[in-house]
């Protein structure tokens, strides 16, 4: 049992430092040794009034969890062994010297759950990003698969802002030349078998492991509409205790094997501090967007249709560092190039790529358009089939992945899954007080008239869709959930009578980096009309699936908290207290159900791609010529 609120000290709950300020070191430096920024981290002693806080709130929110029943037993290929309420209770029991060894085992435990939509977040302690210069990747050269440092490393960590490749000079360490080696031992192991140490460690996001390992090389994907390259999970890391790697490797041009070891370098993308103090009020303590607010005595409203981006998406700087511009398309884009889609005409005439990047565009109205003008433009271009990649995509808005499968398949009814959401007392409470006080969908995410039936009539704003529960079983383990709905989505513009493309002219590339909207796409496309999807990358001989973190809908803690207030049971019983710590408690609030099989979650039905393929020094970070290739 987690202590009560009136044990709590306050917002700014911290004690007094174990040691001399290390932080004011380090203030002001936008790079860092991990020693320096892990003294500054760890200079936090462990404080018990802040972990029963984040402890109950978390142990909370996973009571909305929608896949809870199916830890431990995930079944094949998504096996994973966490109980969670154990593993709750053994970190409520741990002894921790430091506030960052308890939020680390904490951070750790629920991202190996590896479902990206769920995930404790402390902002305080994922404020400092690892980067190694030596990103790696996996190739087939001369028809055998191995791992490489990365060929382009030279010019993409060239792009990493002033300081970084300079601070590796100032220690006299020439990375540059083993841009790319091939490795053949990464800390005493086989490089794969490392590879997959990191997927099941550090990765977290995707159930499948084969896609997990596809996360941790290096590759290209599209931010807005530029292109930009991934350092991976190997080379960029959060929350990283690690001080160094150490490869053994052949570098090009040399015969013989020699052991390096690569030290980490720390980036700071959290706010400014100057001393100890100024880091736990800037980055630690809770803020007036850690927690919900109660929208009725408010006038700003929540944006509907929302769904929230997957974890990895927002880390600064290695996820926005650009693509060298030699292995950017030399293709004249067509029209419509915006909103996180590009297109392109191959040199074949008759092939058009859509590239698109991910479903984030704030103007659901205005994806929908610049969808149409793109597609249209190819079809003016003389293309007859389409190529959609959608590499490293981290999903966004439901609604713009089903407006991109309906407009694609022209006129096929509803064009998303079934849906559920966990019927826990505390959330059949909220929906019976959403209906009793008519909150409309404008400002909670429970409210009826933000779903509709089956047969997409809208539900009625008093209907309470979760009296009675469903009672569902799920290993052994009985539940309840919400009855079954649709999503209701702002459509705006006309739909085509007939497809644009013939859909077996249309096939999707991917490294199942895939998460969320995009995997729901993807899904929809393979389930419903039998699209070819082919996989690059991931470990020779190891299964992997084309879709990642495929749930329905994230809800951030600050969502939830906003619902229970507005629904006027913040004092009940069940429900999480205010975080004092500036964080996320982000969970997987809803589920889709696949249509080839409408009793399992589309995150737990297996579905390998038509294709698997290597990288190649040509492809793995050049996407003209995977398209061309593919």
């Amino acid at each position: 049992m987690f202590l009560g609120l009136g044990f709590f000290l306050g917002a700014g709950a911290v004690a007094t430092p174990i040691r001399s300020d290390p932080c004011a070191a380090i203030a002001g430096a936008l790079f860092s040794i991990p020693a320096d920024s892990l003294a500054c981290l760890r200079s936090f002693p462990f404080n018990e009034t802040l972990r029963q806080n984040v402890l109950s709130t978390v142990s909370r929110v996973f009571d909305f969890y929608t896949f809870e029943d199916y830890y431990p037993k995930s079944t094949v290929p998504f096996q994973n062994n966490d109980n969670i309420r154990a593993e709750l209770a053994r970190i409520n029991s741990t002894l921790y010297e430091t506030d960052y060894d308890f939020n680390l085992d904490l951070y750790n435990f629920v991202n190996q759950l590896n479902d990206g939509h769920t995930l404790w977040y402390p902002n305080c302690y994922v404020a400092w990003e690892a980067l190694l210069p030596t990103p790696v990747v996996s190739m087939s050269v001369g028809g055998l698969e191995s791992v490489y440092i990365a060929p382009d490393a030279v010019d993409f960590v060239s792009l990493v802002p002033r300081g970084f490749s300079s601070f590796y000079g100032s220690i006299g360490f020439d990375w540059q030349r083993l841009a790319g080696a091939q490795v053949l031992q990464i800390e005493g192991m086989d490089p794969y078998d490392y590879v997959d140490l990191v997927a099941d460690t550090v990765t977290g996001n995707y159930l499948d492991h084969g896609v997990r390992v596809n996360s941790v090389f290096t590759g290209y994907r599209l931010v807005g509409s530029s292109f930009s390259q991934r350092f991976g999970d190997l080379a960029g890391r959060v929350f990283n205790p690690i001080a160094n790697l150490t490869f053994q490797l052949i570098p090009i041009g040399a015969t013989q094997p020699e052991n390096v070891t690569v030290p980490f370098m720390h980036v700071f993308t959290g706010t400014n501090f100057s001393d100890q103090d100024s880091y736990w009020t800037n980055n630690c303590a809770a803020d007036d967007s850690t927690n919900g607010v109660d929208k009725k005595l408010i006038s700003d409203t929540l944006q509907p249709y929302a769904k929230v981006r997957a974890k990895g998406i927002a880390r600064p700087p290695s996820d926005a560092i650009g693509l060298p511009s030699q292995f950017q398309p030399s293709l004249s884009p067509v029209n419509g190039n915006a909103g996180g889609i590009v297109s392109y005409i191959l040199p074949d005439g008759i092939t058009g790529v859509l590239f698109v990047g991910s479903f984030e565009d704030n103007d659901i109205e205005g994806f929908q358009t610049n969808a149409i003008t793109t597609i249209t433009s190819l079809k003016a271009e003389g293309a007859t089939q389409l190529l959609i990649d959608v590499t490293n995509n981290p999903g966004g808005f439901v609604c713009e992945g089903l407006f991109l499968h309906r407009y694609l398949s022209a006129n096929f009814g509803y064009p998303g899954f079934q849906s559920t959401i966990r019927g826990n007392l505390l959330a059949q409470k909220i929906v019976t007080q959403s209906v009793a006080l008519s909150i409309g969908d404008n400002v909670s995410f429970y409210a009826p008239e933000q779903w509709a039936f089956l047969n997409d009539t809208l539900f009625p704003i008093d209907f309470n869709y979760i009296d009675p529960p469903v009672p569902v079983t799920v290993n052994d383990h009985k539940d309840a959930t919400s009855q079954r709905f649709h999503d209701v989505c702002p459509f705006s513009v006309p739909i085509p009578s007939s497809p644009p493309f013939d859909p077996t002219k249309i096939a999707i590339v991917t490294n199942g980096n895939c998460a969320s909207t995009c995997a729901l796409f993807c899904t929809l496309m393979k389930e419903r009309h039998n699209t070819t999807i082919a996989v690059f990358g991931g470990r020779p001989g190891q299964s992997i699936e084309f879709k990642g973190m495929a749930g329905n809908q994230v809800l951030e803690w600050s969502d939830l908290d906003t619902a229970i207030k507005t629904a006027g049971l913040k004092n009940d019983p069940l429900a999480p207290p205010d975080l004092l710590v500036s964080a996320n408690m982000r969970h997987n609030w809803r589920t889709a159900y696949s249509y080839i099989d409408e009793d399992t979650p589309i995150a737990y039905y297996s579905e390998p791609p038509t294709f698997r393929f290597p990288y190649t020094a040509d492809t793995y970070n050049n996407p003209q010529n995977l398209w061309i290739f593919a």
